[in-house]
């Protein structure tokens, strides 16, 4: 039996579309950018940071590409949109006081959240969102000190798909990696999974779907919250 679960937060166990939709537009409109409309947009925009998710967003808002880098970004480019930097400090900005803007947990997550911790299941939250939202919230939702360890995105970890946040929740539970269950709702989160060497769920209520969590070698999907204890 498995001692802990580490969960993706948006996607998995908290819709936050909306929050990342209306702190985005916000930011855009300021520099005279078109809106994205079509909110199902962020379900691919979302997975990678918030910088992605900005730098994004600016190319379907139709933001000219800027200077050439050496490294390509998570989507194969060479350049980041003309606007990324500044569009990028005022989405933080905003989202600093927008992040809980229409967010709520998906249905059956507190009722299976639940049953884990009745059940001895340690739990955690692995986030590419900036720490301090990450753990807003997080507090917000469950309240503080309901999961074990909550570790968003900070300098010194490396991002998902990089698997240094899963190995430093697991330093923190002093577990092994056969102790853990990695549960996410997209590629990202499984790549994170299988480089560190933990077992992966795919969730299917999330923002992808169940083709891209299958390519990316999801162990096993779910289609609610509680099929989850099943898997245990």
């Amino acid at each position: 039996m498995k001692k802990a679960v580490i969960f993706d937060l948006d996607g998995t166990l908290a819709d936050t579309l909306e929050s990342i939709a209306h702190c985005t537009n916000r930011a855009l409109a300021d520099y005279g950018l078109r809106p994205i409309d079509d909110s199902q947009a962020f379900k691919r925009f979302v997975g990678n940071g918030a910088k992605m998710l900005i730098v994004r967003a600016l190319r379907q808002a139709g933001d000219p590409e800027g200077e050439r880098f050496e490294k390509p970004d998570a989507d194969g480019f060479d350049t980041w949109p003309v606007h990324t930097e500044a569009v990028f400090a005022r989405y933080v900005q905003y989202f600093e006081k927008g992040c809980m803007y229409r967010v709520k947990p998906y249905a059956g997550i507190c009722e299976m959240l639940q049953k884990l911790k009745e059940s001895g299941i340690r739990l955690a939250v692995l986030s590419n969102k900036p720490h301090e939202n990450t753990e807003f919230v997080i507090n917000a939702l469950f309240g503080e000190g309901y999961f074990d360890v909550v570790q968003g995105q900070t300098d010194d970890l490396g991002a998902k798909p990089a698997p240094d946040g899963v190995f430093a929740i697991i330093k923190k539970l002093a577990l092994q990696k056969e102790d853990i269950l990695y549960v996410g709702d997209s590629w990202v989160d499984m790549d994170t999974g299988n480089a560190a060497g933990v077992k992966t769920v795919g969730v299917l209520w999330g923002f992808r779907g169940r083709q891209e969590l299958l390519e990316h070698g999801a162990d096993a999907l779910i289609e609610r919250p509680q099929e989850l204890l099943e898997l245990l």
